[in-house]
């Protein structure tokens, strides 16, 4: 009993240690996935820790389990649109990509190590591809805002090529082994592997969504276990049927984080919480499995294979497969610098100590050495390199909080928390004043300690936080009116949405950009009325300037509601069915 109150301290204070040295490593610029392989190479049986540790397979089991939480958390985070846009680029350098990179440095490999050919494929395979818990702990822990089509490149890379490198490195394996031929044996394996992941990850991901979501769940933490566990179905029903377990988990995140959930923020949360603590215990798990004494002696070839992968290899395969799609020479320069390694490499460093492969030992000594270099060289720097070559975009404000209306599971609603910033279009205007969209209420203003109920002669001060209760589908136009407003900021893209008819043309420059040729003290009830030809009916629009207003609502008294249309390019849009009165038409 003892031995296991023993453990679970150990466990304790190794955990603590890592969540401080995440804290540390932001200070410091230092990636923290080095900090937390240092962290437990100082644990191991060759540091102060004195915990001897070389099971490799069980720490092949908990990283992989790791592995796929955090690929299911990237994959929750990464938008179905932007990784759309980038599809065929991501895919090409996640496949032949690492095909090169590989080859590349298996070639090195075998010349500074002195090993076989099919030796140094297998090396150069194992350390191909690009980590993706590595690059998502750099690119979000530094707080780095790229132009969005090169991070989502980046991103998406690096959670879809670990599959290219599992089968790249299973194929090595059973040749060398003698169980496989090269030839149609490995291009069969390697369409099993990528149908197999493929199709499992969409079915899970795609079960999971309907779920989650009409499932009646009596407390709602469950919910986030239940995602939970469909990221580890993905994996484990792909790796069952000989499919790609890494693959599958990254679709399903990939397909539940594009739609909209029950309880979404918890789920998020959770996730993050739960791919932090994966990285933990996975990097300091690996880091106990290390020797130093070990890497000293492989140092020398190590440093140069991990040059040769960082200068020749990763170039060579980024310029061949991403300047067919017009990247430009910073932007290649960039993901050439981005191609960190981390826990993937290190994992399929395990493959060959299982079955015992001759030289296994070095190779995964070499491995390991390759990872440090790369995490303190490239992840070091990243974020300089960034800067270099111009790609760094100013940060965003910090995002308002939304709390979900979960016990209304029908409601298409959200309560989003606003904190009123100094240069926001909402500052030192009252409520009354402000042009929000139709159907968006405030419900509740806490200033200081004090709660404020809203009232329309309610002046907003900054550092308020507002309680809005909105639909999703309007959120991006209320961010414009509480977000900080910045000197010469874009008109909107082409949106629709509903405004009272006592909206003023000065509300729409002020609030939103749109600038109409009207006074500036006219309403679009008015506008509308003397405008159009023959007297406002439900579905009458009349474009002017750049937006098409529609009405949308008409009573006794005036128009109610107006549908404005921001057209692109100042064109009008194409002509649509006219709504009823009594059902004016939807946002799309």
């Amino acid at each position: 009993m003892f031995a296991v109150d023993r453990l679970v301290l150990l466990a304790g204070i190794l955990l603590v240690l890592g969540i401080a040295s995440s804290k540390l490593s932001t200070r410091m610029g230092l990636p923290v996935l080095a900090l937390f392989l240092l962290v437990g190479m100082l644990a191991g049986s060759e540091g102060i820790g004195g915990i001897a540790f070389e099971n490799y397979a069980v720490a092949h089991g908990v990283g992989t389990v790791a592995l796929a939480l955090i690929l299911f958390d990237g994959g929750l985070r990464t938008h179905h649109g932007a990784f759309r846009a980038v599809l065929a680029p991501s895919v090409v350098l996640a496949t032949a990509g690492v095909l090169l990179t590989a080859i590349v440095t298996g070639l090195a490999a075998t010349a500074l190590l002195e090993l076989s050919l099919l030796e140094g494929l297998l090396l150069g395979s194992i350390a191909g591809s690009t980590d993706a818990a590595a690059v998502f702990a750099v690119l979000r822990s530094r707080g780095m805002r790229l132009p969005a089509r090169l991070a989502t490149t980046v991103e998406a890379e690096s959670g879809s090529n670990d599959p290219m490198a599992v089968f790249l490195t299973i194929a090595c394996l059973e040749v060398l082994t003698g169980r496989l031929d090269a030839g149609p044996g490995v291009l069969w394996l390697f369409v099993r592997q990528m149908a197999v992941g493929a199709a499992a990850g969409w079915a899970v991901g795609r079960l999971t969504t309907a779920a989650v979501n009409r499932i009646n769940l009596d407390a709602a933490g469950l919910y986030p276990v239940l995602t939970g566990a469909a990221a580890l179905l993905a994996y484990g029903l792909a790796a069952t049927f000989g499919g790609s377990g890494f693959l599958s988990v990254y679709l399903a995140g990939i397909l539940i984080g594009s739609r909209r959930l029950v309880f979404r923020r918890g789920v998020f949360l959770f996730h993050d919480g739960l791919a932090w603590l994966a990285q933990i215990i996975m990097f300091v798990l690996l880091g106990l499995l290390s020797f130093p004494s070990r890497l000293l002696e492989v140092a020398a070839p190590a440093v140069l294979v991990a040059l040769a992968l960082m200068l020749v290899a990763r170039p060579v395969a980024v310029v061949a497969c991403l300047a067919p799609f017009r990247y430009g020479p910073g932007e290649l320069a960039f993901v050439s610098w981005a191609g960190l390694k981390g826990a993937v490499p290190i994992i399929l460093a395990t493959y060959p100590l299982l079955l015992g492969v001759p030289g296994a030992a070095l190779m995964f000594d070499v491995v390991f050495f390759v990872v440090l270099v790369s995490a303190m060289t490239q992840g070091w720097t990243l974020h300089a390199v960034a800067r270099a070559l111009g790609l760094l975009r100013p940060p965003e404000p910090e995002p308002p909080v939304t709390l979900e209306i979960t016990s209304l599971r029908d409601v298409d609603g959200d309560i989003v928390e606003y904190t009123v910033a100094p240069g926001a279009r909402a500052a030192g205007r009252r409520l009354r004043e402000l042009a929000l969209p139709d159907g968006v209420v405030v419900a509740m203003i806490a200033r200081e300690q004090r709660v404020i109920p809203p009232r329309g002669s309610t002046q907003l001060l900054p550092g308020d936080l507002v309680f809005v209760l909105l639909r999703p589908a309007v959120r991006p136009i209320v961010d414009r009116i509480f977000a900080t407003a910045p000197a010469g900021a874009p008109a909107l893209p082409a949106v629709e949405f509903p405004l009272r008819g006592s909206t003023t043309v000065q509300d729409l420059e002020d609030f939103y950009g749109i600038t109409i040729d009207a006074p500036k003290e006219t309403t679009l009830d008015r506008l509308l009325r003397e405008r159009l030809e023959g007297g406002p009916t439900a579905g009458a629009r009349l474009t002017v300037d750049a937006v098409t207003l529609v009405v949308a609502d008409l009573s006794d008294s005036g128009i109610e509601t107006v549908l404005l249309m921001v057209n692109p390019e100042g064109t009008p849009p194409p002509e649509r069915e006219r709504p009823s009165r009594d059902s004016p038409e939807p946002i799309a």
